[in-house]
């Protein structure tokens, strides 16, 4: 029984330092860095806003990542530069549904951001990370009142700019 209990013991102990963790929380920003820059990501969808609210989303997943580290929205002055331009925003009807007079309309949406990121240090020609066609999309629903479709355009856009800021920080600092 006792070497039973020793296996345990030695197999529990080899599981814990194996290299799990939870995913969205590893990785970390280079120790090296200091000072990081995130100036306004430059917009090509022409959606107003849109450049301000993902810029300020990539932020705060850079702060709760960054300890110790000063970002900052601004180029001069810093260890390494996160640069990035919002070169697609579509919304695409998914899911149709049967209106009260007979025409088919749409009820489900889909909005796709594509953008063009690059992760570099201060004087290094080989970017930390680059990737000209990052994607992500949300879906919504909206119902027959008109009002409705902005609105719900608004918050998906919202939930959109978060996720979309949580999965580019993570793919930065992970390399997945």
């Amino acid at each position: 029984m006792k070497r039973r209990a020793a296996l345990a013991l030695v197999g529990g102990g080899l599981a814990a330092g194996c290299g799990y963790g939870l995913v969205g929380r590893g990785g970390s920003i280079d120790p090296t860095i200091k000072r990081l820059g995130v100036p306004l990501f430059k917009d090509a969808t022409g959606r107003p806003g849109l450049d301000q609210k993902i810029t300020a989303r990539v932020i705060e997943e850079l702060l709760k990542r960054g300890s110790g580290v000063d970002v900052v929205q601004d180029k001069a002055g810093v260890d390494a530069l996160v640069e990035g331009e919002l070169t697609g925003y579509q919304v695409v009807p998914v899911g149709f549904e049967q209106g009260s007079s007979g025409t088919t309309q749409a009820s489900r949406y889909t909005i796709v951001l594509t953008a063009r990121v690059r992760y570099t240090k201060t004087g290094v020609d080989e970017p930390l990370y680059e990737n000209t066609g990052f994607q992500f999309r949300d879906e919504y629903d909206i119902s027959g009142d008109p009002a409705d479709f902005f609105d719900r355009e608004t918050q998906a856009t919202e939930r959109l700019a978060q996720q979309f800021a949580r999965a580019l920080v993570a793919t930065m600092l992970e390399a997945f």
